[in-house]
């Protein structure tokens, strides 16, 4: 099949184009409909009569933005008209909605006069909250935007001339420092005249570089003092005293090009003429103004990027709009202004010098992506760009004085942001702010590893932990140096050097010594096996937690811990739980990681332990016992154990709400347990799983993470005296500092 026919079929197939409309509040019962119509409807509109600024608290306005066009400049696809230009303006609302939850209309208008689209932009205000201007030519477009930022009191954002400026300049600012630049020395060349071409050289005279050293080309030449022909107010702003008429002459020396123009317009001949590290963005899609290969061939000593996806550093512009309005829109902006999309540089320019997450890596192919000449731009799928623009934006709409409702608690409307990207952000925030309110101690016994390291620096920055790692000191701090890390930041301790091993190896042995261990297999094990020495760690006192197994089988992390730690009194055996996020709720499943078959007396230590677990994370737990039987539908023994274990659990903690043995879809449907089974005390809204053998459990978890799109947190080491949790190997950075949010929290109740 023809990618024209793919393309063709993702917008007819099912439901046509790419948007819908849904409701957000319930419309089920005829109270339902007389509180969202008449006569209900009638009190917020009243409301709203008195108080215009209520619009934002009674209806969708607060996060509604109109995308705008009259199909005049479409994608490189030029002057194709208002009609056909509808599908780029619903991808546009896709990608707000996609990447910062703001909902979109698109309203594509059959005019080419700009005092029409203005008069009617501007009727349309009571309806939005902000206005996204898009694929509009110049330069009616300046004025348009011109006109209506002045006659309207909500943000108007053309993004065809800031988004493109805001990005370049973030990786622009980024390039300079790489190469040792100053901003106020360099010398720039702007090929492109249009809207992109005029606010690249706006915003980087903004930003700091000097107007004269910023020279504006079209496809006439150079825009120079006098010209004439083909000229606008706009490019008569950014005229210069110059003696160069033609691109070529104007880039000899010069620092910066960017392109906004076509492809093939620099030319190698034209880069090799450029100054020192000269950096280069050919912006131009599909085809850039000269491809990075080429660029590089001449001039290996260059900074490129481009706008597309298949090459380094690339230009696009959902980096911006997304999180730009989602800023504006949360302080009730009435404009977006130089401050903000200042921020907005600034902010996307720190995010590239920070470590990447391995889910952005994974989501490109798990390639290496570390601040550096290929990598100065954040990636357009990293989360963590709406975290760092939004806020940002925010604080310099407060800052300017164009915020209705300022934020007060930024902190806090960060962990709002966090939330959109779905539940399990919502639910780690919550943990990860309970572990900072009481830090621990965590003992890292892979502490050499790059993940563990990476982790470790995010525990740091948001007071988490306070890790210790163990290994070879002189490595790990190579290491951390590589990864920009602040050696003095951690303490690392070497175990064959370290003061306390003759100690830890005398208690050790007392520990073990009537059950096979010799001194001289005590020595050898502290002083070579990492986790035996952290386990040491963990019983002497001298940490609080340990996290291990990053780098290890399961078997081989958790036997130092039962040899050392040991389970608690009076326990059969330890337990595994997974904390499940799916995208309503969080749930607990046990056991899935430890015992494979056990009796009924380990089930019910099992589900006590996982409830007590869950209530400990604030979570009133409510225990399903599962079987393939329903409350001794079919006589088993498999179905008798899980009864059996129901009993004994009533028996020990009464207050607890727990049933079984019940089928999975009985605990979970509210209507099929009330109509067949009303006596059980779980009416079909467990959140906590206890299966019957270890086979079961770990399959449901497994299946649920990878075709239920559930996130699994764990696993969580249940029963030990002192607080030790296990990594799995391939865990990723994120996994590594959830699980360390876990053991903290963990051992904050010992």
């Amino acid at each position: 099949m023809s990618k024209r026919q793919d393309a063709l079929d993702y917008h007819s197939q099912g439901r046509k184009g790419k948007i819908e409309v849904i409701t957000t509040k319930p419309c089920a019962t005829s109270r339902d409909l007389s509180l969202a119509y008449s006569p209900g409807v009638a009190e917020p509109c009243l409301a709203i009569e008195k108080e215009p600024g209520l619009a934002y608290e009674y209806t969708a306005k607060g996060n509604l933005v109109a995308v705008v066009s009259n199909g005049t400049a479409v994608l490189g696809l030029g002057d194709i008209g208002a009609l056909a230009g509808k599908p780029v303006m619903e991808g546009k609302g896709v990608l707000f909605k996609r990447f910062a939850d703001v909902d979109v209309f698109d309203i594509e208008l059959a005019t080419k006069d700009p005092d029409e689209i203005i008069r009617t932009v501007k009727l349309l205000e009571p309806t939005f909250g902000g206005i996204n201007l898009e694929d509009i030519k110049g330069p009616e477009c300046f004025y348009i935007e011109e006109q209506l930022k002045e006659i309207m009191d909500i943000p108007v954002f053309h993004d065809d001339q800031h988004g493109t400026a805001i990005i370049a300049a973030a990786g622009m600012l980024n390039a300079l420092e790489l190469v040792d630049k100053k901003i106020e020395d360099v010398k720039m060349v702007v090929n492109g005249a249009g809207a992109a071409g005029i606010a690249c050289a706006n915003l980087v005279i903004s930003l700091g570089i000097k107007q004269e050293n910023v020279i504006l080309c079209d496809t006439k030449g150079v825009i120079y003092k006098g010209r004439t022909e083909g000229m606008n107010a706009y490019k008569e702003r950014l005229a210069n005293e110059t003696s160069a008429r033609s691109l070529g002459e104007a880039v000899k020396g010069a620092d910066i090009f960017f392109g906004v123009s076509a492809k093939g317009a620099l030319t190698q001949e034209m880069v090799k003429s450029m100054g020192r590290d000269p950096i280069i963005f050919a912006m131009a899609n599909p085809d850039p103004e000269i491809t990075p290969p080429e660029a590089l061939a001449v001039r290996p000593d260059a900074i490129v990027g481009t706008g597309r996806s298949d090459y380094p550093n690339q230009v696009n512009n959902v980096l911006c709009f997304p999180f730009l309005f989602r800023g504006a829109l949360d302080v009730h902006a009435r404009a977006i202004n130089e401050e903000m999309k200042v921020a907005a540089v600034h902010a996307l320019a720190n995010l590239a010098r920070q470590d990447v997450p391995d889910s952005v890596r994974k989501a490109y192919g798990g390639e290496e992506i570390s601040f550096g000449r290929n990598y100065i731009i954040p990636k357009p799928f990293d989360p963590r760009v709406l975290l760092h623009v939004a806020p940002a934006v925010a604080r310099a709409a407060m800052d300017s004085g164009v915020a209705r409702r300022p934020v007060e608690d930024m902190d806090r409307y960060r962990e709002q942001l966090e939330s959109l990207q779905g539940r399990s952000k919502e639910v780690m925030r919550i943990l990860i702010n309970k572990a900072r309110t009481n830090p621990k101690r965590v003992v890292f016994p892979e502490g050499d590893q790059e993940k563990i390291l990476r982790a470790v620096q995010i525990l740091l920055d948001e007071g988490i932990a306070r890790p210790v790692l163990l290994g070879e000191k002189e490595l790990i701090r190579a290491k951390m140096a590589d990864l920009h890390m602040e050696p003095d930041q951690v303490e690392i301790i070497d175990p064959p050097t370290s003061p306390d091993l003759e100690g830890y190896i005398d208690e050790f042995f007392r520990l073990r010594q009537r059950k096979g261990i010799t001194l001289a297999e005590a020595k050898r094990l502290i002083m070579k096996n990492r986790n035996y020495f952290g386990a040491m760690m963990v019983h002497m006192g001298d940490a609080d937690t340990l996290l291990s197994g990053i780098d290890h089988h399961y078997p081989d992390t958790i036997r130092p811990a039962l040899e050392v730690i040991g389970r608690q009194d009076g326990l059969s055996k330890v337990h595994g739980a997974y904390m499940m996020v799916t995208k309503k709720d969080v749930v607990f499943f046990a056991d899935t990681t430890v015992n494979i078959e056990p009796s009924a007396e380990e089930l019910a230590e099992i589900a006590l332990l996982t409830a007590r677990k869950a209530q400990h994370l604030d979570i009133e737990p409510r225990v399903a016992m599962l079987s393939f039987s329903n409350f001794g539908s079919t006589q088993h023994p498999l179905s008798i154990k899980v009864k059996k274990a129901t009993a004994l659990i009533k028996e020990r903690d009464p207050a607890l709400v727990v049933d079984g043995e019940m089928q999975a879809n009985v605990a979970l449907d509210p209507e099929l347990s009330a109509k067949q089974f009303p006596f059980s005390a779980v009416q079909g809204n467990a959140n906590v799983f206890i299966f019957p053998d270890l086979q079961s459990g770990n399959i449901c978890y497994k299946l649920l993470n990878k075709l239920g799109g559930a996130e699994a947190i764990g696993p969580i080491l249940m029963g030990m005296k002192k607080p030790i949790h296990v990594l799995q190997r391939g865990d990723d950075v994120a996994d590594i500092v959830n699980m360390a949010a876990v053991a903290v929290v963990d051992a904050q109740e010992y």
